[in-house]
């Protein structure tokens, strides 16, 4: 290793552009309550879910993580050939090997890239997004893409009302650079504010691991014991995070948690603090889809305007493991 690359000064790193991709299929709580014993109304009242997307047999992992990732791409205006990095947050592949981030930087081209899986449940995306920047910022990379993509509904019984109305697929990604290579896109000349992509707060409840599992080929959730685990232990790691990137969490202009439930977001939103924050609920439309949940909350948010470039948002990834990771980033 050469002098200059040990004694580098550290750089920040920083959200270039963000993608999605939603699959056409939509499974309403009517179709739901056509065939199993619930209702909208039941499901509105737990979930506040009104519909989710249920992936084609051709819409893969792989696919639809390609389809993000290329959008995220495009948007940054960054050539595939030129990615360093390629990381997939993904859960509900069908097999552990071969991993699928390969095939993923393959057929985007980033062929000269680095790529590996990372399965941190629910939380993926975060932790993800935490080795990414962390990456830049050691100059290990220049430009890391980072794409979360499930097929929850694989791993769900159709035929438990319980499970079957809480669960999606689909997809997001993010590219992440230097913090100077944002800033001249944006044409400032400095990223400006405390963070561009804010340090990772994050841990486990390990012990209680078995609450979401797979038994039986089917993914079983201790709803109760979740949904408590959500709204009393996490939020003193959002305040955490926003600690970590040099903010309160009254700084904040929206709230990215990871797509469980809408009772859970509204109760960690309430907790928080941050009062004039617009909160995610691309759960209503989406379901629950996993690590793919946060990315696909942060592009809705960008999409519609109800976020700007320049922006603060708390990105907080939680469930499977249990494993949960949040950080402070600065919109693209």
């Amino acid at each position: 290793m050469s002098p200059a690359l040990l004694t580098r000064a550290p750089r920040e790193a920083a959200l270039l552009a963000v993608g999605e991709h939603r699959s056409a299929h939509e499974l309403t709580n009517a179709d739901l309550a056509a065939r199993l014993d619930t209702s909208d109304e039941w499901i509105r009242r737990r979930t506040g879910i009104r519909t989710r997307r249920v992936a084609a047999p051709e819409e893969s992992i792989v696919a639809m993580g390609v389809n993000a990732g290329a959008k995220a791409l495009a948007t940054a205006g960054v050539d595939p050939a030129s990615v360093d990095l390629v990381i997939l947050a993904t859960c509900t592949a069908a097999r552990p090997i071969p991993g699928l981030a390969p095939q993923v930087a393959e057929q985007l081209g980033a062929r000269g890239a680095g790529a590996f899986d990372v399965n941190g449940g629910c939380a993926g995306f975060c932790y993800s997004l935490a080795m990414a920047a962390d990456t830049v910022r050691a100059g290990s990379a220049e430009t890391v893409l980072v794409v979360a993509s499930e097929r929850l509904t694989d791993w769900v019984d159709a035929d438990d009302r319980s499970m079957v109305v809480l669960f999606g697929d689909g997809a997001g990604a993010a590219v992440v650079g230097a913090a100077d290579v944002a800033a001249s896109r944006a044409g400032t000349g400095a990223v400006g504010g405390p963070v561009g992509i804010g340090p990772v707060a994050w841990g486990h409840d390990g012990a209680n691991a078995p609450v979401i599992e797979i038994r039986e080929q089917f993914l079983q959730m201790q709803g109760t014991a979740v949904f408590r685990w959500a709204t009393t232990s996490l939020v003193p790691v959002a305040r955490r995070a926003c600690e970590l990137a040099g903010i309160e969490p009254a700084d904040l202009a929206a709230l990215v948690p990871h797509q469980a439930n809408l009772r859970i977001l509204e109760s960690m939103a309430r907790s928080l603090g941050a009062p004039d924050a617009v909160l995610a609920r691309d759960v209503v439309d989406n379901g629950n889809t996993s690590a793919a949940s946060v990315p696909l909350a942060l592009a809705r948010l960008v999409g519609s305007g109800e976020v700007e470039s320049g922006d603060l948002a708390l990105l907080f990834g939680f469930g499977a493991g249990l494993t949960y990771a949040g950080q402070v980033v600065r919109i693209p």
